[in-house]
């Protein structure tokens, strides 16, 4: 089989939720850093890759590329304890895939990116404050849920939870206070306690290629 290669910027929520999978999973994958403050994601080169000038994309073997985070989730756990057998239990993680990247990401992450990554909290300050609201919206679906479960779907750790972590750990970098979230933060807790587990920016002892161009 060919090594996986993950084309992919380090601070990137979308892209740590891949990291992650792939090392719990224990399948080795060679990372390509894309600046895409730098534009790397809009070279000729990579909308080879993805039309869409976007990261995370993974080359599962040469020329053939798969492109949409949560999308390369359900791909890379097909099979696997990620992932369920039973056909509700698989639509609820599809489910939690789709509120992620709709009522989720928009808010939060780039709340996260505006503050955090580009680090301009004051020009940006209306949208920001515009993002609060449905944020704080999706936030409160998550407590909701997680004060009466363990894990999103079938009391387990699925991709749907990695899918969520990705962001929610990380919500205060887009301004968004925790601390009224508990069954959020017991949550956080449990999936950093599960196997083979790292860092929004942690390398691993995988094999990493460093975009240079």
């Amino acid at each position: 089989m060919e090594t996986l290669k993950l084309y992919d910027f380090l601070p990137s929520g979308n892209g740590y939720k891949i990291r992650l999978l792939l090392t719990q999973m224990g399948m080795p994958f060679e990372r390509v850093e894309i600046n895409i403050l730098k534009g790397e994601s809009r070279t000729p080169e990579f909308l080879s890759k993805n039309p869409n000038g976007k990261i995370p994309v993974l080359e599962i073997e040469p020329r053939k590329y798969l492109a949409e985070s949560n999308a390369i989730l359900v791909y890379l756990s097909e099979y696997t304890e990620f992932l369920p057998y039973d056909r509700f239990l698989r639509a609820q993680v599809l489910q939690w895939l789709f509120f992620e990247q709709y009522s989720h990401e928009p808010y939060i992450a780039t709340s996260r990116f505006w503050i955090s990554i580009l680090g301009k909290a004051e020009e940006y300050r209306v949208a920001i404050e515009q993002k609060r609201e449905p944020g704080y919206a999706a936030l409160t679906v998550m407590e909701n849920h997680l004060s009466y479960h363990t894990f999103f779907v079938g009391e387990r750790y699925t991709i749907a939870d990695i899918a969520l972590f990705a962001y929610t750990h990380v919500a205060d970098e887009g301004g968004f206070d925790l601390t009224k979230f508990p069954a959020i933060q017991a949550w956080l807790e449990r999936v950093q306690s599960q196997p083979r587990y790292i860092s929004i920016t942690q390398e691993t002892s995988m094999n990493y290629h460093y975009n240079l161009g």
